[in-house]
């Protein structure tokens, strides 16, 4: 993980991390990956890493929890960052993207390695950082960041660390992807003695997918046993264009009545009610974090029209798309937070 910009900083130095903070930025993912910073400066006697707080004027910035962090520097002014750290709920904007985008891409051009944390690498990608790198996407924001930059490569790693950027899932990955730089700085005994600190049980690397809630089931996606694991991969992959059950089982060797047997016991769903909530789970992300119409939504997942797309929101979630819209954009307004935050 950013073994290059690693060997081009004297072991001797202190490493300078800048995390570029934005309004409504989950504030755990910024202390996922402090603390265990601060911990292995501690435990190793001195600083190996330091860092600091930016925001695009130097601003104070008011995080998804509403706790407010007030930088040391606004972005244009930033010097002598080795990595910049990009913080950010997945609507974060630039209040003047042609000055913020060029800074950013100024700090790549000058060697500072660049990474965003969950909604973080939205911002990135608009700044055409990320156009030739692969980038890890949290499984809430997928469906809206596909959406957006549709000729993007993504993954569902919970860290993927390319060249020099750095993408992580979210919270606690962003506290692995921290033990991970402090192994490369300071070794894997201090790594490991930080990990204990924090009860850590688990240092998750590069090449570990995300754990992805099954709908309506207690289990995650990776928990499900096939075949059902590989018909939710397949209802996953056909989103916009739906295929049939029964194409489904003939592509698994499953007859329609076992799917629809194993379904129902693990989801308490058939398997078109799950692939329809599925499809749905995936319209909720554009209309939360997408300017898309309804009916171009309603496209996106396979209806073809608004008009039943809206029936079957309203009896999933209780309320009209544009509804939920609003009240998505209303608690935004007031309380500079998106939903959800991770």
């Amino acid at each position: 993980m950013f073994h290059h910009d690693i060997d081009s900083v004297n072991q001797n130095e202190n490493l300078h991390l800048g995390f570029l903070i934005f309004p409504g930025f989950p504030m755990a993912c910024l202390t996922s990956m402090i603390e265990p910073l601060r911990a292995a400066n501690e435990i190793s006697g001195r600083e190996a890493f330091r860092w600091s707080l930016i925001s695009e004027d130097g601003a104070a910035v008011e995080s998804s929890a509403k706790v407010v962090f007030h930088p040391s520097s606004d972005l244009a002014s930033l010097r002598g960052a080795d990595h910049v750290i990009v913080l950010s709920p997945p609507n974060g904007q630039f209040g003047n993207p042609r000055q913020g985008n060029g800074a950013l891409r100024a700090l790549a051009r000058h060697g500072a390695a660049l990474g965003g944390v969950s909604g973080g690498v939205f911002p990135l990608a608009r700044a055409g950082l990320m156009d030739a790198h692969v980038t890890s996407v949290h499984w809430c924001y997928a469906s809206a960041f596909a959406d957006e930059f549709p000729d993007h490569r993504t993954t569902d790693a919970v860290i993927m660390a390319e060249g020099r950027r750095l993408t992580v899932s979210g919270a606690a990955a962003a506290f692995d992807a921290a033990l991970l730089l402090i192994e490369q700085r300071l070794g894997a005994e201090v790594m490991t003695e930080v990990a204990c600190w924090f009860q850590h049980p688990l240092v998750r690397g590069e090449g570990v997918r995300q754990k992805i809630p099954a709908l309506r089931a207690a289990a995650t996606s990776d928990m499900l046993p096939e075949p059902v694991a590989s018909a939710v991969r397949i209802m996953s992959e056909n989103l916009e264009d739906p295929i049939g059950i029964a194409d489904i089982c003939e592509q698994i060797s499953l007859s329609p009545r076992q799917l629809e047997r194993h379904f129902k016991a693990l989801t308490g769903k058939s398997p078109s009610i799950y692939y329809r909530n599925l499809r749905l789970a995936a319209a909720r992300q554009l209309v939360m974090y997408s300017n898309r119409s309804m009916s171009e939504i309603a496209l996106a997942i396979g209806y073809a029209t608004a008009s039943p797309f809206r029936q079957r929101y309203i009896e999933t979630y209780g309320l009209s798309p544009e509804e939920d819209r609003r009240k998505i954009n209303t608690f935004r307004v007031r309380d500079n937070r998106p939903v959800p935050s991770v």
